[in-house]
């Protein structure tokens, strides 16, 4: 594709982005309109951007990645995500959560679990820990798009994420949630049908049926490599072998760290506290549940099938062609599709990344700005953002600077990781808030710190994925994690810090009914 060809298109996009950045600028008119669209989003906008802002860059390219590298197991992923992530998540906790943040005219996710407790010490600690941690997966997610742009554009890298970065910045310190909304929706249906053509083409290029395909990725099991069967990959329509290394990285981290975390995820979890009716909440399933299993399937599948592609054209599967995971499906782009298609692939990646990075930064911008230092700029003006477009711009800066920190192949892992914390610390205080009247502020602060201090343990000291680049338990102790006998070095945080953080709630709660 020329360069002219390729200039044009993104300009058209950044156009489009900037004209809805700025209506979103116009209609912002309170503080309630800067974080929660005055309550009155539409119900299709809100499901539309809850699925783009789910839907990231790591996904596509670190997912997909995942995928390539060790077959369809990650699929189980998939059908997790458009479970829990979209019809519980609607159903059993967007309705209540709507229910509770307009009893309590909450507008983050730690002012509704803080003013549910009546508790300053729970909303700043909710919100410290997603002001912190939450800049990791943000450069993780601007990782995933910079990947895809350096790969196929040659773009200079450096150039590239600090531009779409400062155009992300943009409408979100000016437009606030209305600007997030109203970006996200195109971005989403960008997205939707990009991935779509990626599956009906890969196809068509291949001459073959969905069942033949499946057939012969099944058939050149033997081709995987050693190193990968040494894992316990099986091949790439087969689940590793029940026990193995890639079996608990699979399962106990990307499915389950993934496919629970998602519910205690700040960013969506205030989508529900935007519409102003139950009703409209369940029209957003449907549209959620499509968006899911098209965008995450189509990535999933095709990535899978990419070593059919490489065995053919390459005579190597996809592993083999390029060693590190997340630049495997950006060379797919390249090299199997239309011309014109990278471009369009280029905007599916600047959508995923952009749509979950202008949630992200506001989420953390209103962790700053609304939870911990709320009076900031509001002395005269009650209705202030200027503390919350400070804690924007303060995430930003930080995640850019994370970004140039990461390793290779960190894409899906530093996801996964992200959400199995928020798994871990948030989940069971948010659920038992929806649902069980005997939890008390104590249970909940509880549960809070031991998610948190658990999952931070298990990652420094126990999870050698995470311990052994960090070097703190070998500085400490002379070895790489404290049990060095397998699988507990193989067992993923979540694991370990979940059950600790339910236990916790449970037992200081029944302890402590008298002083509720």
């Amino acid at each position: 594709m020329s360069t002219l060809t390729l200039g044009i298109v993104v300009i058209i996009y950044m156009f489009a982005i900037a004209y809805l950045g700025y209506l979103g600028y116009k209609r912002t008119k309170s503080d309630s309109d800067y974080m929660l669209g005055g309550r009155q989003v539409n119900p299709i906008i809100m499901a539309l951007s809850y699925g783009a802002t789910f839907i990231s860059a790591s996904a596509i390219v670190g997912f997909g990645g995942v995928a390539a590298t060790f077959g369809m197991g990650i699929q189980w992923l998939c059908m997790l995500n458009m479970l829990m992530g979209v019809i519980v998540a609607f159903i059993f906790f967007g309705r209540r959560t709507r229910k509770l943040g307009v009893e309590h005219n909450a507008s983050t996710f730690a002012q509704l679990l803080g003013l549910h407790y009546k508790s300053r010490t729970i909303q700043i600690f909710i919100a410290a820990i997603i002001f912190i941690g939450m800049p990791m997966y943000a450069a993780v997610v601007m990782k995933g798009g910079a990947v895809f742009i350096e790969q196929i554009f040659n773009i200079n890298l450096d150039l590239a994420l600090l531009i779409f970065t400062l155009i992300v910045a943009a409408y979100v310190i000016s437009g606030g949630i209305k600007g997030v909304l109203y970006t996200d929706a195109l971005q989403a249906v960008i997205m939707f049908l990009c991935m779509l053509f990626l599956l009906f083409w890969f196809y068509q290029i291949m001459g073959m049926g969905f069942t033949e395909a499946n057939r012969e990725l099944t058939d050149i099991a033997h081709l995987v490599p050693e190193r990968f069967k040494a894992l316990g990959h099986q091949g790439w329509t087969a689940m590793p072998v029940t026990g193995s290394p890639q079996w608990y990285s699979l399962v106990t981290s990307l499915i389950l760290g993934v496919g629970i975390g998602c519910l205690a995820q700040p960013q969506l979890v205030v989508r529900f506290m935007m519409v102003d009716s139950t009703k409209q909440l369940n029209r957003g399933v449907l549209i959620g549940c499509v968006f899911i299993i098209v965008t995450v399937g189509a990535i999933y599948h095709v990535g899978a099938l990419s070593n059919l592609f490489f065995l053919q054209t390459q005579g190597m599967v996809s592993s083999e062609v390029v060693q590190d995971m997340d630049k495997i499906i950006p060379l797919f782009i390249d090299k199997a599709m239309p011309d014109w298609f990278g471009a369009v692939f280029m905007l599916c990646i600047l959508s995923a990344s952009m749509s979950t990075l202008s949630a992200q930064f506001h989420t953390m911008g209103g962790a700053f700005g609304s939870d911990i230092f709320h009076r900031l700029g509001r002395r005269n003006n009650p209705n202030s953002t200027l503390g919350v477009r400070i804690g924007v711009l303060c995430s930003i800066l930080v995640s850019y600077i994370i970004c140039y920190t990461l390793s290779a192949s960190i894409i899906a892992r530093g996801t996964a990781l992200f959400m199995g914390v928020c798994a871990a610390t948030f989940l069971p205080a948010y659920f038992c808030t929806l649902y069980w009247k005997k939890v008390t502020r104590q249970g909940a602060l509880a549960s809070l710190w031991v998610g948190a201090l658990a999952s931070l343990f298990a990652m420094l000291f126990l999870h050698k994925a995470e311990a052994a680049p960090i070097g703190l338990c070998r500085a400490l102790f002379g070895r790489d994690v404290l049990i060095d006998v397998y699988p507990w070095f193989a067992i993923d945080p979540i694991l370990f810090a979940l059950p600790l953080s339910i236990i916790s709630i449970l037992v200081i709660s029944l302890a402590t009914q008298n002083s509720k």
